[in-house]
């Protein structure tokens, strides 16, 4: 409802006034009245009316007094002037004050009707106009974390813009890059037979508790680091090391490599490899580092922990021989997995094509080899799409993929078989339909592992995505494959199950950690999810 006040020194106006404004057809309330400046101006200082009809010559102190302080006390309501005079000097007077609109009584009612309903249409369409200003702040405030992340992303693998690199402006969270060198742990995780298996829901709980062990055993050695994902096996360690000698770095590099490859091996039965890249002076060459950190991984040679996957780089192999091109760049693995996600079918097709030119440059390419680039290739593809809930198992049986690629001979047939792959996928109608369904639960598991411990509920959510409660559970269920509620409990007790092997804190103080204040529901959800007691896993 909309607020209005009435100034005006004639009772009878008052109460002619009161009793003939339309109030419910306007969607109007009234707020006060008074019968002098000052008067009126308390009234409206109380009530902050958004309407305020006064008149201009009362006693105490005049319409045009009250205005002149109640715009300096920062009043912004609409004021319309109803008074008895009509002279320009008074008119030019009142515009001082954003007035909004200047009649001469008598005034008859549809006069009235009309210009209290022109004025609330104005307030309307400002009302819309801030709650639209405020929806667009609070996205922003809500995102900006997300933003940060993508952001740190894009340095670490070459995708950020040329001017804004150029420019060498970094985001206030991370301006302590300014001074500090730079070394990126490539962390990728091997699909064997096991992890194959693992179902779109497993996978992405997998992810999330390398992050947790990654960040946890990294920040032990070096405090001051980021952790970004780069697709469904690919991650990154970006770390700022302090003024030690080269040796002394290299040393704990090798170290934190080595812890890496056991805790997640030991927590998560996962094999990985760890490829670590050069220290840089500058955060503008983070990408080189990145690069380096994965090429490293294809250097035997390059090993720097006997009885561990764990590949430093250096800038020449001990045998002297050149370097090799990675097999797949960082920032073509990433640029091609984002532009599968997008559906971006000619940013693919030209990824893929200059890849396979650069590809035919080097010598001795067998058909073996050509084949091997194909699985992999589709490998990249069908992770991106699968990570993001869309299982290619609907569109391509995994035998009739096998047998395509075993009929691959030379690079041009692997480039027209793959573009024409990505064709099918970016055109049919399930995964056309998705790409905007997909980005909301994109952001939703994003916030439920970094708010997994508070009270999450659908409803707050849907608050945050403007989206109705029930569209989204349905949107969250195709996507995901498992109901909201069910994914946040298991996120839940992953995190618990870390905390648990630990051996650092008691079931109760697990429970609460993870968001759980009821520690027998706990335990029920836990055995339940796990197939074991928390007090069974401590005591292993």
């Amino acid at each position: 409802m909309w607020k209005i006040a009435i100034i005006d020194d004639e009772r009878q106006v008052l109460k002619g006034m009161k009793s003939a404004i339309p109030w419910d057809e306007l969607g109007a309330e009234w707020a006060g009245e008074a019968m002098n400046g000052e008067d009126g101006l308390e009234v409206i200082r109380r009530t902050l009316p958004d309407i305020v009809i006064t008149d201009l010559y009362m006693p105490v102190m005049s319409g045009l007094d009250m205005m002149e302080r109640l715009r300096k006390e920062g009043f912004q309501g609409k004021i319309i002037i109803l008074s008895g005079y009509s002279d320009f000097e008074h008119a030019r007077q009142a515009l001082r004050f954003q007035v909004t609109d200047y009649v001469s009584k008598p005034i008859s009612l549809p006069t009235l009707k009309s210009i209290l309903g022109k004025v609330i249409q104005e307030l309307e369409a400002e009302e819309e106009k801030r709650i639209r200003q405020w929806e667009l702040e609070f996205k922003m405030t809500l995102y900006e974390p997300f933003v940060e992340k993508e952001w740190v992303r894009s340095a670490a693998v070459g995708t950020l813009d040329s001017a804004y690199r150029d420019s060498m402006r970094l985001p206030p969270a991370y301006q302590y890059w300014q001074e500090r060198r730079h070394v990126t742990v490539g962390i990728e995780l091997i699909r064997d037979e096991r992890a194959k298996c693992l179902s779109v829901s497993d996978w992405n709980l997998f992810r999330f508790a390398v992050s947790n062990i990654a960040c946890e055993v990294a920040r032990r050695m070096f405090p001051d680091l980021e952790y970004t994902e780069l697709h469904s096996t690919r991650a990154l360690l970006i770390i700022h090391p302090g003024a030690e000698q080269q040796e002394q770095l290299e040393y704990r590099l090798d170290e934190l490599g080595i812890r890496l490859t056991d805790s997640i091996g030991s927590y998560l039965k996962l094999v990985t490899r760890i490829g670590i890249g050069g220290v840089k002076n500058c955060w503008t060459r983070l990408s080189d580092s990145t690069e380096e950190a994965f090429r490293a991984m294809d250097q035997t040679d390059l090993r720097s922990a006997s009885g561990h996957e764990v590949y430093r780089y250096r800038e020449s192999s001990g045998s002297g021989a050149p370097v090799k091109v990675a097999l797949f760049p960082v920032k073509f693995s990433y640029k091609l997995a984002a532009a599968m996600k997008a559906s971006q079918e000619t940013e693919a097709h030209d990824l893929v094509l200059d890849y396979i030119t650069e590809m035919k440059k080097q010598e001795g390419i067998s058909q073996g080899y050509v084949q091997m680039l194909g699985s992999e290739l589709w490998g990249i593809i069908a992770y991106s799409l699968y990570e993001s809930g869309f299982v290619l198992d609907d569109l391509f049986t995994n035998d009739q993929i096998a047998k395509e690629i075993s009929g691959l001979v030379v690079p041009d047939q692997l480039a027209s078989w793959l573009m024409d792959k990505i064709s099918k996928i970016c055109s049919s109608r399930q995964w056309k339909g998705s790409s905007k369904h997909r980005q909301v639960v994109d952001f939703m598991t994003s916030y439920i592992h970094e708010h997994y411990a508070e009270e999450l509920t659908l409803a707050e959510l849907s608050d945050k995505v403007f989206i109705s409660r029930n569209h989204l559970s349905i949107i969250f269920k195709n996507i995901t494959g498992e109901t909201f509620n069910n994914y946040l409990t298991r996120v839940r007790i992953e995190k618990a199950r870390e905390l648990l092997m630990e051996r650092n804190m008691l079931v109760y103080e697990v429970a609460e950690r993870v968001g759980y204040r009821n520690i027998p529901y706990f335990s029920t959800l836990f055995k339940k999810i796990t197939g074991m007691n928390p007090t069974e896993l401590i005591k292993n």
